[in-house]
């Protein structure tokens, strides 16, 4: 055997090296760096055990050659059992691949020379394992000889299991199949030469690519490695068969993986697979998941048949919960008939459900549930504004005192103690005052009408004694007072549905007023009272004012309040109303689209698209047909809208494309000028500012563009990250209205999720040259801290009470932003994202766009006499708590822990899921980064994740466990 030996070492080695490249230094091109160790092992000379081996191994591949037909099948069985059973470390090659890589050209030789036959069929199996030493040389050779081995199998023999092979045959495999994939698409479009040379060297067609694609995704799903298989199964665009191949020990890997992935895919795909995980979820029953997908699709179909999907009652009143906390529309659970067409469904649905049921979905317990929780955590008392500013510790300058009874410092007061007390209705200057009027009467004029609602934000959620606290002002004669009283109707029902329906019979009737504050106050409540609930009935009343024979603040208003109601609706009635009536008053050359009202019919018309992504293309194009500047702002904003909480990153860089579109044209007009003279750029830019009250129509556009941002990527973390360093840039090289917009889109990127980093840029932004820019940045403040406590927050904000005190308007604002950082006593947040922020509520969604609009032009809106627009925060707060109720509703105390949430999808094994955690005992306060979970097993809970209320079952199996401790 020594001669043969030494021939064969020999050969191969030395052949394809010298021969083609006879220099100096040897070519390795086309070996791979497999070559060079097996070189520097013969060098090394072989075990005993590696020499035999590799002896055995070239004896068979000689038996191979030879012409006795009979030799074939033995000695290719023997090649497939060595390559398989031979083992590898982590950093070197099995030995069987080794040996074998020089023979690879001789066999690829052989095989093509061999007829069809089950043996060629097992020969190109063994020829694919060896072409993944060659995979430099021969792209896809690996797919090749799999696919033609599949072929030539009988069509009703069963495929082999490419698994059978291994692990890493299968990763090359999957790879080679996205790329095969990948070429032919794109062969399809282009037809380069280079390209379609490469196709025909393999067989099969895209079925068959696929079906090999679904085999290496069931290996990889049975060997923990869902995020491959995932990403295989979506390369070859059949990512919806997962729901084949998954198992109840693998689909909720799959899922969370699949969930993490929709806010990095582009539009046709982040909906399947949302859809797909839905189909997941409802095959396993895991309907509170299932659900909350289908709330994220926002498909009425889809939501009606999970709420109807489980038997347990339980777990259906644990689905209310949900419904309610997403204030998904109660319609929308109504089985659909022809006969049901008075658009009453609310009232007509609420008589078929159970009584407790109901309470659940229309949210009328959340008062009383709230309001024991603030005794469990000790805030049941009021808090006084001084609890608030706590004015002994602010760096007041000597020799200067502030007017403390002035009407804009009481004003500030009003606010400040109805966010304070919010929901817990026992403040002290309005409810429970001997006299309540009497605050009421130390605001002046529009004062008092913010004073009068500040009672419905006292007394939120309580639609029993709310209402009849707020009812002795409805009889008010003074107007504000009154108006303020419909205010505080429509905020104190704000996500709470009652049989009664009191705010459409109380504020129904002023619709039509002729009093302005008592209408826009009827049509605003209306707004905030029924946010959400997509309730047709309501049309009647407020379509009608959106027609352009009304003022523009009445027009706009109403489609504000409409916006809010119908939140991501598509509706198509008050869609065409609000596109006719813009429309018109272009046509006409109406002066009332210059108003500063515009931007809210404008916001009204982007809210019926919120969430609906690629819905808008229609409305947008024919927004594009209007000839006058408020298009431009209301294109922004429906495309905004349209793409909200996505995270799209094509839709951010349009924003950023809207915002550098005045930069652009100033550079061209400086283009003359020199950059050394930075002089007199200044006073240029000083006369820009000078001139912007005629040009601000014109820019308008820009600020919700920066807004646009924001709202687009707050969906995502690593997207809002780098939303913030965008900020940064626009904040240095954008105009006024970029720069004074920025400190609003950071404030809606992380509302009530204080950092340190955005407390620093907002802390700095506060004290820019340019007031506007301060004063929202002084309000961003109390945004990002909203209902949090941060004492970091509160120390900064007192340093600025001091550093402002001779600054009414911003004195103002850094009390409103002290009342915000306290809201609810540090138990309501204002974050529309929840279940883990997976969920985005359209309706708090609506509620901060609502206000970080009047922020635009704060000295024409909140700082002039429309501060009660405060109040449009309304529906998007709620509590940040987690309360456990036993199976009859009450509340039961259990240990959880809570700490901050940490990201495990894709890691191997059961990783904790929180860090740094504390043990409670329920009710507990919840952080917008923090997550809970049971202590102990006595207990299983019926929703997926442990936030707001969640219903717990005894656990029968712990009970025995402890008896027998005992």
């Amino acid at each position: 055997m020594s001669k043969p030996q030494e021939f064969t070492i020999k050969v191969p080695k030395e052949d394809p090296v010298k021969e083609e490249k006879p220099d100096d230094k040897p070519n390795f091109e086309g070996l791979s760096k497999l070559l060079k160790d097996s070189k520097d092992e013969e060098v090394d000379e072989l075990s005993e055990e590696d020499q035999q081996l590799k002896d055995q191994l070239e004896m068979l591949v000689e038996r191979l050659k030879e012409k006795n037909t009979e030799l074939y099948r033995p000695a290719l069985e023997s090649l497939r059992t060595l390559i398989r059973t031979s083992t590898s470390s982590m950093t070197s090659v099995p030995k069987p691949l080794k040996f074998l890589r020089p023979h690879y050209p001789d066999l690829q030789a052989l095989y093509e020379t061999w007829p069809p036959s089950d043996d060629k069929s097992l020969f190109a199996d063994i020829l694919s394992v060896l072409a993944m030493t060659y995979s430099d040389t021969q792209p896809r050779g690996t797919l090749r000889y799999r696919l033609l081995s599949d072929a030539l199998k009988p069509s009703d023999a069963t495929l082999t299991d490419p698994g059978s092979w291994g692990h890493e045959y299968v990763r090359h495999l999957a790879a080679e199949l996205g790329e095969e994939y990948n070429l032919r698409e794109e062969a399809e479009f282009q037809e380069t030469q280079g390209k379609t040379e490469s196709l025909p060297q393999l067989t099969g067609t895209v079925e068959d690519l696929r079906t090999l694609g679904k085999k290496c995704a069931t290996f990889l799903l049975n060997h923990n490695a869902e995020p491959d298989a995932v990403d295989l199964l979506e390369e070859l665009e059949i990512v919806h068969e997962i729901t084949e191949v998954v198992d109840e020990n693998t689909f909720n890997r799959v899922c969370q993986y699949m969930l993490r992935c929709v806010n990095l895919l582009p539009p046709p795909d982040d909906i399947s697979f949302l859809k797909t995980v839905h189909t997941i979820y409802v095959q396993h029953h895991k309907f509170p998941e299932a659900l909350s997908v289908a709330i994220r699709l926002n498909d009425p179909d889809l939501i009606r048949e999970d709420f109807n999907a489980p038997g347990n009652p339980l777990m259906k009143r644990q689905l209310a919960f949900l419904l309610a906390r997403a204030q998904v529309p109660l319609e929308w659970l109504h089985p659909p008939s022809d006969d049901n067409t008075d658009g009453d469904t609310d009232v007509d649905f609420a008589d078929d459900l159970p009584e407790d049921l109901l309470e659940c979905l229309s949210n009328t317990r959340l008062s009383t549930h709230f309001r024991e929780f603030g005794k469990e955590v000790g805030v049941a008392d009021a808090k006084s504004l001084e609890d608030v500013y706590k004015s002994h510790l602010e760096n007041t300058r000597p020799g200067t005192t502030a007017n403390i009874d002035s009407a804009r410092g009481n004003l500030a007061g009003t606010f400040v103690n109805a966010f304070v007390n919010a929901g817990f209705g026992n403040d002290k200057l309005m409810v429970e005052a001997e006299e309540g009027s009497s605050w009421i009467y130390k605001n002046k004029d529009h004062g008092m009408l913010s004073a009068a609602a500040s009672l419905g934000l006292s007394l939120l959620w309580d639609t029993d004694i709310g209402l009849s606290h707020v009812d002795k002002y409805t009889y008010s004669s003074e107007e504000n007072i009154k108006a303020g009283a419909l205010l505080a109707t429509g905020i104190l029902n704000c996500g709470v549905r009652t049989e009664a329906d009191a705010a459409l019979a109380l504020l129904g009737e002023y619709v039509e007023n002729k009093s302005v504050p008592l209408k826009t106050s009827a049509i605003t409540g209306l707004g905030l009272a029924y946010a959400g609930s997509h309730r047709e009935d309501l049309v009647a009343f407020l379509l009608p004012l959106v027609e352009s024979s009304n003022t523009m603040e009445i027009a706009s208003l109403a489609a504000l309040a409409l916006g809010f109601i119908f939140v991501g609706s598509e509706h198509g009635e008050i869609t065409a109303t609000i596109l006719q009536t813009l429309m018109e008053k272009a046509e006409s050359e109406d002066k009332s689209l210059d108003e500063k009202w515009a931007r809210y019919m404008a916001l009204g018309l982007g809210l019926l698209y919120l969430g609906l992504q690629d819905s808008s293309d229609a409305t947008i194009e024919t927004l594009k047909a209007i000839d006058h500047p408020i298009s431009k702002t209301a294109q922004v904003l429906v495309e905004a809208c349209s793409f909200a909480g996505t995270g799209n990153v094509l839709r951010v860089q349009t924003m950023l494309h809207y915002c550098d579109e005045h930069i652009d044209s100033t550079k061209k007009e400086e283009a003359a000028k020199e950059e050394e003279k930075k002089d007199e750029e200044k006073k240029d830019e000083e006369k820009k500012e000078d001139e912007k009250p005629q040009e601000k129509k014109d820019d308008t556009f820009q600020a919700f563009a920066v807004l646009g941002i924001a709202l687009i990527a707050m969906g995502e973390d690593i997207g809002a990250e780098m939303a913030l360093r965008q900020f940064n840039h626009l904040m240095h090289y954008g105009d006024p209205a970029i720069r004074k917009s920025v400190p609003l889109a950071i404030g809606l990127i992380s509302a009530s999720n204080p950092q340190l980093p955005i407390l620093d840029t907002l802390s700095r932004y506060s004290h820019d040259n340019d007031l506007s820019v301060a004063l929202n940045a002084i309000f961003a403040m109390g945004l990002v801290g909203a209902g949090t406590n941060n004492a970091r927050l509160a120390q900064m904000l007192r340093q600025l009470a001091g550093y402002y005190q001779k600054e009414a308007d911003c004195l103002f604002m850094v009390r409103i932003a002290q009342g915000l950082v306290h809201m609810g006593k540090g138990t309501i947040g204002v974050n529309p994202f929840f279940s883990d922020r997976s969920i985005m509520s359209r309706p708090a969604v609506a509620g901060l766009l609502a206000v970080l609009t009047s922020f635009t032009d704060a000295k024409a809106f909140v700082l002039d006499k429309y501060h009660w627009m405060l109040y449009f925060l309304t529906p998007a707060m709620y509590p940040r708590f987690l309360i456990t109720l036993n199976e009859d509703l009450n509340n039961v105390p259990v240990t959880v822990r809570v700490g901050q949430a940490i990201d495990v999808v894709g890691q191997a094994g059961k990783p904790r899921t929180i860090s740094g955690f504390q043990t409670h005992s329920t009710p507990v306060r919840l952080g917008i980064t923090e997550r809970a979970e049971l202590a102990t097993e006595e207990y299983i809970p019926f929703a997926h994740v442990l936030e707001g209320f969640v219903i717990l079952q005894k656990n029968p199996g712990w009970e025995k466990e402890d008896k027998m401790e005992v």
